[in-house]
């Protein structure tokens, strides 16, 4: 199994047709737990693609998106008062065939 990074994503994009499109865009990589945030647990494959969806996207001079590395170890300090759980990784699956 790859070994896949949590990443936090942290937009401010003020035009409203490119911010729509890179919510939608990031919805395929992770999801999204305040209004310009994201959570994301990626491989190096799917962090590469989720990348070069946001160049596509966004126009360097005027939007800001930040990309957070958090550690395993520090995800275990995790704290919130409401709303979605930290992404995990799924348990491993069992085939019994």
């Amino acid at each position: 199994m790859n070994q896949q990074s949590f990443i936090l994503i942290a937009y401010d994009i003020s035009a409203d047709k490119r911010r729509t499109k890179l919510h939608n865009a990031l919805l395929n990589y992770g999801t999204p737990v305040q209004y310009s945030v994201f959570e994301c647990l990626l491989d190096k494959k799917n962090e590469e693609q989720m990348r070069q969806a946001v160049k596509r996207i966004i126009r360097p001079r005027k939007d800001h998106v930040r990309f957070y590395h958090i550690c395993r170890r520090c995800l275990q300090k995790f704290e919130s008062s409401g709303g979605q759980e930290i992404l995990t990784e799924p348990p491993p699956a069992i085939i019994v065939g």
